[in-house]
């Protein structure tokens, strides 16, 4: 704008293709006063010479070299928008000089109706001053950003604490240069931390920030709605003082490892076989003030009712900062004693929803595998335990029991669902292809270190009763591994299979996958 409107020289732009170019900007005074036209229309851009090629660059259509030819041609440059009048002057003698009066005229209306607006054009100021609160002078640029890609927490709060010469980006991203390593580097040498973002963490921080600033309020006898809330919103990240990031910082990241190592133990070992990723900020923030007191046995089964409470409920696809920030507080409260928090006490799973289950888009899925993993589910060929090693040795992943294609050709019905799927090495699936179970059964034992008997018990770790898998009988198979991966899904819940389970498999609506974790 300052090139077009007040520079004497050509103004230096680029095109829709990014390529760079150099303009001189003129508005077609008759066209800018068409009523009903754009104005927009009525601006035109000249090459450097001035003039406007037609008909493959054979014809020049437009020269506007000369004073005189802008004159002629009623064309008002745009960088004489701000200058006196002198243009104006030198257009009305030419004119005057043809005999032409009524051009003057035009010009007058020119000046009135686009001139002017220009001088008049009031600009919108909003003053901040060294009394405005960080938040607010965020809350205005967004307002004024509209032309920009929405700025989520992180970069806002990376430009508040730049004020108090803090480099946030250094401390989360690192600087190679300096060779410095930053808390995501540090997070993500753990398989299950590999997608864990710059906001996921500063959720964690608003959660110790706000919970102080809830107690300092209750020190001071406020009540009720008086208390600040604990909240680990947008918002609340960017009231996170710089003082508290510096003093919960490095808790935090500590809290973050403890989750990935609670992970483990849950048999939990990739980003993509986390449940809910938006779960392991209050398990994070958590674990951060218990110390090594989180590897007690009554503190680990607690921490470890509560997360499969919260994926078997499909409780953190939706309101996920409000249930962060409950759980926070209440599972505190009941590792000192106090009541179950409330996702463990309204967490249910019905038999019906394991039909359902069929990718990794449910976190209730991933959970499936994860907990076939944790009972010591063996490899159907080497007979050996999925453990760590084993996992990423023989490259494990959750394969189908009968085969998609036998199952196609049986024309058997929701052979996707989680109920016909375990953990598999590589080499074993490769060997299953597409064969009926009593075929590949005999493979496996050809083929692998072991024998029927061994591999019947390899079977039952996976809740797989080896005489209907013998037999082909699919729809034995089927109702009898549902019925048992339910009741491994609700000893994992620390509840009872009558505790709000639904078994009639007629009642009730559908479950879809929730939208929410994708």
């Amino acid at each position: 704008m300052f090139q077009a409107t007040m520079s004497q020289a050509v103004v230096e732009t680029t095109n829709p293709k990014r390529r760079k170019i150099k303009r001189w900007y003129y508005i077609a005074i008759e066209k800018s006063l068409e009523l009903g036209r754009n104005r927009e229309e009525a601006i035109i851009g000249l090459p450097e010479d001035k003039r406007l090629p037609s008909n493959f660059g054979r014809n020049v259509h437009l020269d506007l070299s000369k004073p005189e030819s802008e004159y002629e041609n009623l064309m008002f440059p745009v960088n004489r928008i701000f200058e006196d009048r002198t243009w104006e002057h030198s257009f009305e003698d030419y004119w005057r000089h043809l005999g032409n009066g009524s051009k003057r005229d035009v010009y007058r209306e020119f000046y009135d109706k686009v001139i002017r607006a220009f001088d008049r054009y009031h600009l919108p100021v909003i003053t901040l001053d060294e009394k405005t609160e960080k938040r607010a002078v965020c809350l205005v640029f967004e307002k004024v950003n509209t032309g920009g890609r929405k700025l989520d927490a992180f970069e806002l709060l990376t430009a508040i604490y730049a004020a108090d010469e803090f480099d946030l980006r250094k401390d989360w991203y690192g600087d190679p240069r300096a060779d410095i390593e930053g808390r995501r580097a540090r997070l993500a040498k753990h398989e299950t931390l590999g997608e864990i973002a710059s906001t996921d963490f500063l959720q964690a921080l608003a959660l110790l920030s706000t919970r102080d600033r809830r107690r300092e309020a209750q020190r001071a006898g406020r009540t009720g709605k008086d208390l600040p809330a604990v909240s680990c919103a947008r918002d609340a990240i960017l009231d996170l003082p710089l003082s508290d990031y510096r003093k919960y910082a490095d808790q935090i990241e500590r809290g973050f490892e403890l989750a990935a190592r609670f992970l483990r133990t849950q048999k939990i070992y990739r980003a993509k076989d986390v449940p809910y990723k938006t779960q392991i900020v209050p398990l994070a923030t958590i674990l951060s003030g218990l110390d090594d007191l989180w590897d007690q046995e009554q503190t680990k089964k607690k921490i470890r009712e509560w997360f499969w409470c919260g994926v078997f409920g499909e409780l953190y696809s939706s309101a996920v900062e409000t249930r962060s920030a409950n759980d926070f507080i209440e599972v505190q409260s009941w590792l000192n004693g106090s009541d179950k928090p409330e996702t463990v006490k309204e967490a249910g799973f019905r038999l019906d929803r394991l039909d359902t289950m069929r990718t990794r888009l449910s976190a209730a899925y991933k959970g499936v595998h994860a907990l076939l993993l944790w009972r010591d589910a063996r490899d159907l060929r080497s007979g050996q335990t999925i453990d760590d090693t084993a996992f990423w040795d023989e490259q494990v992943d959750i394969h189908h029991i009968f085969p998609q294609a036998w199952c196609r050709e049986a024309k058997v019905e929701n052979y996707d669902s989680v109920v016909n799927k375990t953990p598999l090495a590589q080499k074993t699936n490769r060997i299953i292809g597409g064969s009926a179970p009593s075929e590949y059964l005999s493979k496996l034992v050809d083929q692998g270190a072991t024998d029927d008997a061994t591999l019947d018990e390899c079977l039952e770790s996976h809740l797989i009763d080896p005489s209907l898998l013998r037999s082909d009988d699919y729809e034995a198979f089927y109702r009898k591994r549902k019925g048992e991966l339910c009741e491994l899904i609700y000893k994992a819940m620390g509840k009872s299979t009558n505790e709000g389970t639904i078994w009639d498999e007629d009642e009730g609506d559908e479950v879809l996958e929730p939208e929410d974790d994708l």
